[in-house]
């Protein structure tokens, strides 16, 4: 069993984090996903924390990007069909596969990138109410894809500073 620490409050107190964390993390993960998306500080509780140390591990994040180039495949198909099996905006898609290809980039690379960034992108793929699977909306799709960009910038600090 692997042994896992979470940085909460003052990094200079490690608290080890549970077993029951991470299963709840795991069970409750789109909505602290939309949390950490909206930037609330995974330091906040024990929950947002473990869900945080999940997402940004690299096999969470290479599944992610899986997903992404998975979508981009379906909307190349969604284009040839006149009825396309899942609902999405295959044009908007398309159109925007060179940023949806450096979001992949970003999050397959090795370097540690904020949790923030990575639930950005989850929750993008997942929200049936964005971007991705309507056309209107307060927020458009290449928008959407360029703040997680931004958020998955290796320079970013992982924890704020108070």
């Amino acid at each position: 069993m692997r042994q896992s620490t979470l940085v909460l409050g003052d990094p200079l107190v490690l608290r080890p984090c549970r077993l029951a964390d991470r299963l709840l993390a795991h069970a409750f993960g789109a909505s602290l996903d939309r949390q950490l998306a909206a930037g609330t500080e995974p330091e906040t509780t024990p929950l947002l924390a473990a869900r945080a140390q999940d997402i940004v591990s690299l096999p969470s994040r290479r599944a992610l990007a899986g997903a992404w180039k998975h979508l981009l495949q379906a909307a190349r198909d969604g284009r040839r069909q006149r009825t396309p099996a899942v609902p999405i905006q295959a044009g908007q898609i398309a159109a925007a596969e060179p940023a949806i290809r450096d979001l992949i980039s970003r999050l397959t690379a090795p370097l540690p990138v904020t949790a923030q960034g990575v639930a950005m992108a989850s929750v993008l793929l997942t929200d049936a109410t964005g971007p991705v699977y309507r056309r209107r909306g307060p927020v458009t799709l290449d928008d959407a894809i360029a703040a997680a960009i931004a958020q998955l910038d290796p320079a970013l600090p992982l924890m704020r500073t108070a």
